[in-house]
């Protein structure tokens, strides 16, 4: 797991669309935490110190709110229509003992042959839906692609997983795979294009017998 750090907030007394707007407006995002039976807190964050977060795929976090420290997950993620600036989130109180389910992005790693030799790579799966302690969320789950051959695949049951992680997603399921290049429709495309000028002359025949 990645180191843990800390995000600090203020607590908003003002909610609704109108208030976030004007909080956005001075560089602050707002934001709720929930869980652990307690009452959801609303609160606000500046932006540029959440968005290294979010982006940095930062999962477990110290939230400080006026001294008073919590371990929290990132549980919900709003973005803009461009999705480039976050307009909103929703953070998950958690503890050492509890376990989530999360996504985890997939990293491949090695060069596959199959692609060298000018098959084409595939990844259906970028993330993987996975059980775990909050506090033991991977960064990412590696899919090794070095033997990979035209044909070939890595499936969910082939990912080297840590001791205490479990995956949900169907064992069988593909992640990563290398398929030959598509070449019979560009070989139909020709035929069809050699065939037009015997239609032509068909038709111009046809004419000339009529005349």
């Amino acid at each position: 797991m990645a180191e843990t750090l800390t995000l600090t907030a203020n607590k908003r007394a003002e909610t609704g669309t109108a208030a976030c707007r004007r909080l956005r407006c001075r560089g602050l995002i707002p934001g709720n935490v929930y869980g652990h039976g307690t009452e959801p807190v609303a609160i606000s964050v500046v932006e540029d110190v959440l968005n290294k977060l979010v982006h940095g795929g930062h999962k477990v976090l110290d939230l400080d709110i006026s001294g008073e420290t919590d371990k929290v997950m990132f549980r919900e993620v709003q973005w803009d229509v461009w999705g480039s600036r976050v307009q909103h989130f929703d953070l998950l109180r958690v503890s050492a003992d509890e376990r989530v389910t999360v996504d985890v992005p997939v990293e491949l790693r090695g060069t596959a042959p199959g692609v060298l030799g000018g098959g084409i790579l595939g990844q259906p799966l970028h993330t993987l839906s996975v059980e775990c302690l909050a506090f033991d969320i991977p960064e990412s789950l590696v899919a090794r692609i070095g033997t990979l051959e035209i044909g070939q695949a890595v499936h969910v049951r082939d990912i080297e997983l840590p001791e205490g992680l479990t995956v949900h997603n169907s064992p069988d399921a593909v992640v990563v795979h290398v398929v030959a290049p598509k070449v019979e429709e560009e070989e139909e495309e020709a035929v069809s294009t050699a065939a037009e000028p015997e239609v032509i002359a068909r038709k111009e025949d046809e004419t000339a017998a009529e005349s």
